[in-house]
């Protein structure tokens, strides 16, 4: 029987591939990947506010990546252009964030565990925090998934359809930001990412609707999530990256296969 810290891993490790599946779809199709970086390096100085304050971990990862999303939105409305804004934010967000922690006095912390996760590390409070992330994501996809799908397909049609396209951008970010605070423990700031986009992407390659496509990332996250922590007992090496390797294997296997599939189905 596994351990109890393996058990609390495994559970921790789905609860983040069910939280970002949905998400990383949108992130996919509306070409966001630097928009999810940028805000996942800002969680850093979150962190380092919330011990320099005695705050919640996930309450000050979340708003400083929250805030860091919506600055990006609305600059990038205002006409900067919207590669540079989030270089500029992401490592500079990144590196204040570093500098903050080397400023705090009295507190230990493992910083590489929260740039590359500390999986095995993950408490039943943590866990908690993740399944209710992640059920808070889930639902707000679930009650809005007709209009982000709508808004990102076409702003004219959402707007036809009596839908305000910036609104549901501001939904996205506020998930995003959800995603990134319980995420942080279990991948890191660095690999959070790859979380979103590697089993979107994969499952985007075999699927043939929006809802199958969630559907399948999520299958392919929580597989990736099992696969990892097996790979990291046995093997003893480090379980964010590991679970990131085998979610990349995943998404190469599944492009292979939609390969496959294609000429079958034309």
């Amino acid at each position: 029987m596994f351990d109890d810290f393996l058990v609390r891993a495994l559970f921790a490790g789905v609860g983040v591939a069910l939280a970002a599946a949905p998400l990383g779809c949108f992130v996919v199709w509306r070409r966001m990947a630097y928009f999810g970086d940028a805000t996942a390096h800002a969680a850093i100085l979150g962190v380092a506010l919330s011990l320099a304050l005695g705050v919640s971990i996930f309450a000050g990862a979340m708003a400083i990546a929250l805030a860091m999303a919506l600055t990006v939105s609305n600059l990038s409305e205002k006409g900067f252009g919207v590669d540079t804004l989030l270089g500029v934010l992401a490592h500079s967000a990144l590196a204040f964030g570093l500098v903050a922690v080397s400023f705090l006095q009295g507190v230990r912390l493992d910083l590489m565990s929260y740039l590359f996760g500390d999986i095995l590390a993950v408490s039943k409070t943590d866990l908690i925090v993740i399944w209710g992330g992640a059920a808070l994501v889930v639902g707000l996809m679930a009650w809005r998934w007709q209009a982000l799908l709508t808004a990102t397909l076409n702003r004219d049609l959402a707007y036809a359809n009596g839908l305000n396209p910036q609104r549901e951008q501001q939904l996205m970010t506020f998930a995003l930001a959800i995603v990134v605070a319980v995420a942080i423990k279990v991948v890191g700031a660095l690999l959070i990412v790859a979380m979103l986009i590697i089993p979107a992407a994969g499952a985007r390659a075999v699927a043939r609707s929006p809802e199958v496509m969630a559907f399948g990332a999520a299958g392919i996250g929580a597989t990736a999530a099992v696969g990892g922590l097996g790979l990291s007992y046995q093997m003893d090496t480090p379980a964010g990256p590991s679970v990131v390797c085998v979610a990349a294997t995943l998404f190469m296997v599944m492009t292979v296969l939609g390969r496959l599939l294609r000429p079958a189905q034309n």
